[in-house]
């Protein structure tokens, strides 16, 4: 069953992803990952939970908007099928996702979610 993704609204919830987590830079987004904080978890309405950020640095309402609508859109293609559950997600706009060929920011998402998650293997010890 595909995790539910719910929101992240609080400015503390987006620090401490920010502080805690990972961070992964794609052409077209920024992609901060964290587990959920303990608190959180004891919420029965979601297993993952996702926030935007689009700051003035990437242009106008309108153009911030757009941008807005397009990782929204993107988030919840792929979201549904990717996203860890236990865990909260902050993606980032930059200044090319307003104009990025749609297909190619729905990528960036699902390679940043991949690479994130990814397992490392250790180092042999030489």
């Amino acid at each position: 069953m595909p995790p539910i993704v719910g929101r992240l609204k609080r400015r503390a919830e987006f620090r401490r992803v920010a502080r805690e987590g990972k961070k992964l830079a794609m052409q077209g987004l920024v992609l901060q990952a964290a587990p959920m904080a303990a608190d959180a978890r004891l919420e029965p309405a979601c297993d993952a939970r996702l926030g935007l950020t689009v700051t003035r640095r990437i242009g106008g309402a309108v153009v911030r908007n757009r941008a807005r609508r397009r990782l929204r859109a993107a988030a919840a293609e792929i979201f549904p099928s990717c996203a860890r559950a236990g865990y909260d997600y902050v993606l980032i706009a930059r200044r090319t996702t307003p104009t990025r060929p749609y297909r190619e920011l729905v990528g960036d998402v699902k390679r940043a979610l991949a690479r994130l998650h990814r397992r490392r293997r250790p180092r042999p010890d030489a």
